[in-house]
């Protein structure tokens, strides 16, 4: 598990091409890859990810399967650029964010970028699929950081984080344009709710329509 409390930056070193998969290098700052061993699991940019080979010289190699290709924005990333990184928690650290998995569930798009002092305003579009899992004052991870959405537009399909100076410091968020695409992780326990209460609701309404329907209807004695 993750918090999305970034705790660095790291930089695309190498990409190989393999078949419906690459091999990323990453180099990350200093410490960070300090006891960290092959096979234990690394966020980048809000992805899980394994460590494929034990890491050399604060460099590290990580595979990306075909499920990862097609959800996340890792298909699309070149040497030099930043991603965000924080290795898996241990079962009894704080967590000053929230519960994250590292599974990317959509990508999102930037659409408005707006600045009020020392704040930064983010206004992310954010597919259809996504928009019931979001709520005012709920949180979202975008790109592997833990953020409280402070507005929701769900007709129109766009939330807005705010991002403090730090956030913008510790992580690469505050580099986004506008139609940059980010992952977006949503929270697991309101999916389970939301996916449950509407499943409930569909048995419901189904066993209603049913009885509804003409040949459903008890015959009246008499007629």
């Amino acid at each position: 598990m993750f918090s999305g409390i970034v705790q660095g930056i790291a930089r695309v070193e190498r990409i190989a091409e393999g078949d419906d998969s690459r091999r990323l290098t990453l180099s990350f700052p200093a410490g960070f890859c300090d006891g960290l061993k092959q096979g234990a699991s690394v966020a980048i940019d809000g992805v899980c990810l394994t460590v494929a080979a034990p890491p050399v010289g604060g460099q590290a190699e990580f595979d990306l399967i075909l499920p990862t290709l097609i959800t996340s924005t890792l298909a699309a990333c070149r040497p030099g650029d930043a991603l965000n990184v924080e290795r898996a928690q241990p079962s009894d650290a704080e967590n000053g964010g929230h519960a994250l998995s590292g599974h990317v569930d959509y990508q999102a798009t930037v659409r408005q970028i707006r600045r009020r002092g020392d704040n930064l305003c983010l206004r992310v579009s954010v597919p259809a699929g996504a928009v019931r899992y979001l709520f005012p004052k709920g949180w979202v991870a975008l790109c592997g950081v833990s953020l409280t959405i402070a507005d929701i537009d769900k007709q129109a399909g766009w939330l807005e984080v705010w991002l403090a100076p730090e956030t913008r410091r510790a992580t690469t968020l505050g580099d986004k344009q506008p139609d940059d695409r980010l992952n977006l992780e949503i929270e697991r326990q309101t999916q389970v709710l939301v996916d449950t209460m509407r499943e409930a609701l569909e048995d419901k309404l189904d066993a209603l329509l049913r009885l509804l329907q003409p040949e459903a209807r008890p015959a009246i004695a008499g007629r």
